[in-house]
């Protein structure tokens, strides 16, 4: 991996490049780096979201989960840093299939469209969802274009799909419910 950094106003991007964990200089609009700043927003969204104070939202096992989410978007855009490098492993797309699994078993089926709310948490949470999707539609775009390994884009399928889940998971556990979509069409049509 690169050099850490030791000092952060270098004046080095002032003219619109930046550089990669290779030593690559690049645009800052370069589809790499827009997958990057995808991916630390997420970890930023969760940081937020992990400022939700127990037992008012988020349990130590879910506060663990997140934590090691974020542990593990920081490998994401280390691998994403750069090219050619592997640094995201199976182990940890599994272990996200595992808690999709566990927390799943723990909702009730869902037969219609929700919208994203209920509790701060889990509206919060929603909010992951949508920019994990994002992150996920830039490192399709980044490999439609480079070579990259198909880890970063399966993790953060997975990853969108369990923060959906979640998000469930605290509207329930804070004795609420999904807020569903309403179908039918409003009054003013």
């Amino acid at each position: 991996m690169g050099n850490r950094l030791t000092q952060i106003s270098t004046r080095t991007g002032d003219s619109g490049m930046t550089g990669l964990g290779d030593g690559t200089r690049v645009e800052k609009a370069h589809d790499r780096i827009c997958a990057m700043g995808d991916v630390d927003e997420l970890n930023s969204q969760i940081g937020f979201l992990l400022t939700e104070e127990f037992p008012a939202a988020i349990d130590d096992a879910m506060r663990a989960i997140l934590n090691q989410i974020q542990h593990d978007l920081f490998d994401l855009g280390g691998e994403i840093c750069i090219p050619g490098y592997t640094l995201l492993k199976e182990e940890q797309i599994l272990y996200l299939d595992q808690q999709l699994a566990l927390y799943n078993a723990k909702l009730p089926t869902l037969a219609e469209f929700i919208l994203p709310g209920g509790t701060r948490a889990a509206a919060q949470t929603h909010v992951c969802r949508t920019v994990c999707r994002r992150a996920e539609r830039s490192i399709v775009q980044l490999g439609l274009k480079e070579t990259i390994n198909d880890t970063p884009r399966l993790y953060t399928n997975r990853l969108s799909d369990l923060l959906f889940v979640l998000a469930r998971y605290l509207n329930l556990s804070a004795g609420g419910k999904d807020v569903m979509w309403n179908h039918h069409k409003s009054p003013r049509e």
